[in-house]
């Protein structure tokens, strides 16, 4: 236990640290994040540097470095996978800054570079002998063979596009993110108690729960900055990146199904907007008022920093229920 709070402490200091030097960094190279003209409600938002993501991902890297406990193979990749993503958000923001535009690579960049980041970890994690899924809600793991890559695969797409849409409103997607982390922590230590027939030995499930910790406190310490009114936006560099980290965690310790579960409200930014372009198509006509979800609810007059509680609490709720359906 006394890692674990370690881990957090330091992350949250170290991104607190950071996020005080890096700020003013943005703001003098004028790293700005174009504002949407059709969401009235940011208007205030605009001259508000982005790319935060790169203090919170630097302060996760360090803090694992100083506390994870060797034999760490499958957390080193899923630390690459996500730095990988942050790369590939990191150019996306480097675009829509310099070109002063809303949209940096095309969709058909984004789809390609984060297909292949896709396709080689779900290779990686099946030649890991990485076949077992986890069901929700009960102490039950199935054997699912090379279905278990094509389920990752999907998983990791779905993941990193949902937590990206996520990222809209104030604190959204930091604090719904803080909540996923601490909750498939506890998971992974539940999951370790009841069973023993697990596919990787300990202590690479305990570095899976330490990078899960290093990530929540870099992202608590993040909040200082992004709460609203936000003084910085992590961008596509911290969404994509989260997305990613999220997912290798899960993957890793065979929990892709909670993905769907936990991260109800990452799904509801994706469902919503697939459900309005496609509605939209059909009939001409919207569901939501806006999409992704959030905005259909600031949209209604609930404030951003409601909405990010709301987000929270209902990823905290379903958490406990399935953390507690899990220990029986």
């Amino acid at each position: 236990m006394k890692i674990y709070i370690l881990t957090l402490l330091t992350s949250i200091i170290l991104s607190i640290i950071l996020g005080l030097i890096f700020i003013p960094l943005l703001k003098k190279i004028n790293g700005f994040q174009p504002i949407l003209k059709y969401v009235k409600e940011h208007f205030n938002k605009s001259g508000t540097p982005t790319m935060g993501g790169v203090f919170f991902i630097i302060a996760t890297l360090i803090t694992f470095i100083i506390f994870n406990k060797g034999s760490n193979r499958l957390s080193v990749t899923a630390l690459a996978v996500g730095v990988a993503f942050s790369i590939v958000g990191f150019i996306d923001d480097f675009i829509k800054i310099k070109f002063k535009l809303n949209e940096g690579l095309t969709p058909l960049q984004k789809i390609l570079f984060q297909t292949s980041i896709s396709v080689i970890v779900c290779v990686f994690s099946y030649q890991s002998g990485i076949i077992n899924v986890y069901v929700p809600f009960i102490n039950l793991f199935v054997n699912l063979g090379f279905f278990t890559a094509i389920l990752n695969f999907f998983a990791f797409l779905g993941a990193v596009n949902s937590v990206n849409l996520t990222d809209g409103l104030d604190g959204l997607c930091a604090s719904t993110s803080i909540v996923y982390l601490i909750a498939i922590t506890v998971l992974i230590s539940v999951e370790i108690k009841l069973n023993t027939n697990l596919y990787v030995n300990l202590i690479e499930y305990e570095n899976l729960k330490i990078l899960a910790l290093s990530l929540a406190g870099a992202l608590i310490g993040y909040l200082v900055f992004n709460v609203n009114k936000a003084s910085v936006f992590m961008g596509d560099t911290g969404s994509l990146a989260i997305g990613g980290f999220i997912a290798s965690i899960s993957v890793f310790s065979s929990n892709v199904l909670y993905l769907f579960v936990i991260g109800i409200t990452f799904v509801i930014s994706a469902i919503s907007v697939i459900i309005q372009v496609l509605h939209f198509k059909r009939t001409g006509k919207r569901v939501f008022l806006m999409a992704p979800f959030h905005h259909h609810l600031q949209h209604k007059g609930y404030g951003e920093a409601k909405i990010s509680y709301l987000y929270a609490l209902t990823t905290l709720l379903i958490s406990l229920v399935a953390i507690l359906c899990v220990m029986g």
